[in-house]
């Protein structure tokens, strides 16, 4: 049961560190946050398990980190009003080709990185996009000022 209490508490210390970093960080990650990721996971598990390696106390953690990420879930689909606070909403950076600094600003977003990805999406200029908005889960939808949505390349698809 010990067990259970600590993989409790590690889950919701998480979901409020990974709600603070923001939209933009988890979507965009440098090497060294990624290593840094990767022993945040080990000192979780360490403090979730103690000392005990056994099989059964890393079920019981993994279990109780599932059973709160599907409790999280469910109450996210059956409360809309909660689905903002637990998983984020949508925000508009770029309204009529004009960039909203004071948006960029609350997500500790850059410039260059709006025009970065911008450019990943097949769009030179600013004016060339009507709304950007990034999304819940770091990622930037853009839709020209044609009309035309312009579509947001993922790491594992080829350009063209």
């Amino acid at each position: 049961m010990d067990i259970v209490l600590r993989a409790t508490a590690m889950f919701f210390i998480l979901f409020g560190l990974v709600r603070l970093l923001g939209k933009r960080e988890l979507g965009q990650m440098t090497p060294f946050e990624v290593v840094v990721l990767v022993v945040m996971g080990d000192l979780i598990q360490q403090g979730v398990t103690h000392n005990d390696f056994s099989l059964t106390g890393a079920t019981l953690a993994i279990v109780t980190f599932s059973f709160w990420g599907l409790v999280l879930g469910w109450l996210a689909y059956r409360f809309p009003r909660l689905k903002t606070a637990l998983e984020g909403a949508p925000r508009v950076i770029v309204r009529h080709g004009e960039l909203l600094e004071h948006q960029l600003h609350r997500d500790r977003m850059t410039r260059a990185e709006v025009e970065s990805e911008m450019r990943l999406a097949g769009i030179a200029r600013m004016t060339d996009v009507d709304w950007a908005i990034l999304e819940p889960q770091g990622k930037i939808s853009f839709i020209r000022r044609d009309g035309g949505e312009a579509r947001q390349q993922d790491d594992d698809t080829p350009a063209g």
